[in-house]
């Protein structure tokens, strides 16, 4: 019995039959692979499948580390700007300090050197307290002018005598009739005379301030008695003499 044969050329479809079990093997294969049961289920395109869980990276701690780090340095730069003005303020302070103590100092040493200036040019009785016992130009035989070239200030023995101003001492010794005596050329030029004294406390050639004390009173020479033989002179030579009340008043001296 002869077999039935029939040609397969590609120009013929294969039948259904075919068709049909090619269709059955491929469902089952997809469904071997699960992708089958998924589709049925409708499971992959209901909704998605949720996102794992974040993992633990590190990097909000390294976030959260910068900020706090920011914001140490920003502290440490703030405390920096005001310790650094505080310094400024404080060497501002110390120098404004220092410059009203020079200022001070300044005045204080102006105020001295006035005051210095002031007493050097001053006049002074040339006894403390005294008075005049004998005016200038009281006549008598007493005096080998005829009268008194001076004035006499009223003094015990060893009261002190003051040079009246500042000068320099151009004679200090013996002197005849006014026994002891001191002779000072004055700043301004003029002489003053100190007789009758009993100590002498001074050199000549020494510089003398106002008020100095030059020597002691007493009755040396021609005298009656203990007081302060004084003359001012325009010059250093006997009979250049003039009124001494007037000299100390036109300095300033109460008499």
């Amino acid at each position: 019995m002869a077999s039935f044969t029939r040609a397969t050329g590609k120009h013929r479809r294969p039948s259904r039959l075919v068709r049909s079990g090619a269709n059955i093997a491929g469902i089952a294969t997809l469904a071997t692979t699960g992708v089958v049961a998924s589709l049925a289920s409708g499971s992959a395109l209901a909704a998605p499948a949720q996102p794992p869980e974040a993992e633990q990276t590190g990097l909000r701690q390294a976030i959260v580390m910068g900020d706090s780090l920011a914001e140490t340095i920003s502290a440490q730069a703030q405390a920096q700007r005001t310790a650094a003005d505080e310094a400024a303020a404080r060497a501002r302070a110390e120098a404004e300090a220092k410059k009203r103590a020079a200022e001070a100092k300044a005045r204080k040493e102006r105020a001295a050197r006035e005051a210095e200036r002031k007493r050097l040019n001053a006049f002074v009785l040339p006894v403390e307290g005294s008075y005049i016992s004998t005016a200038y130009g009281a006549a008598g035989g007493a005096w080998s002018s005829g009268a008194h070239t001076g004035v006499d200030f009223h003094a015990a023995a060893g009261t002190s005598v003051r040079a009246v101003g500042a000068g320099t001492v151009v004679e200090a010794g013996w002197a005849g009739a006014y026994g002891y005596n001191v002779v000072i050329r004055m700043k301004d030029g003029t002489y003053t005379q100190y007789g009758h004294l009993s100590a002498i406390r001074v050199s000549v050639g020494q510089s003398v301030t106002p008020g100095q004390r030059i020597a002691l009173s007493g009755s040396t020479g021609n005298t009656s008695g203990p007081h302060l033989h004084f003359e001012a002179r325009t010059s250093a030579d006997y009979g250049s003499d003039m009124d001494p009340a007037a000299y100390l008043r036109s300095h300033g001296v109460r008499i």
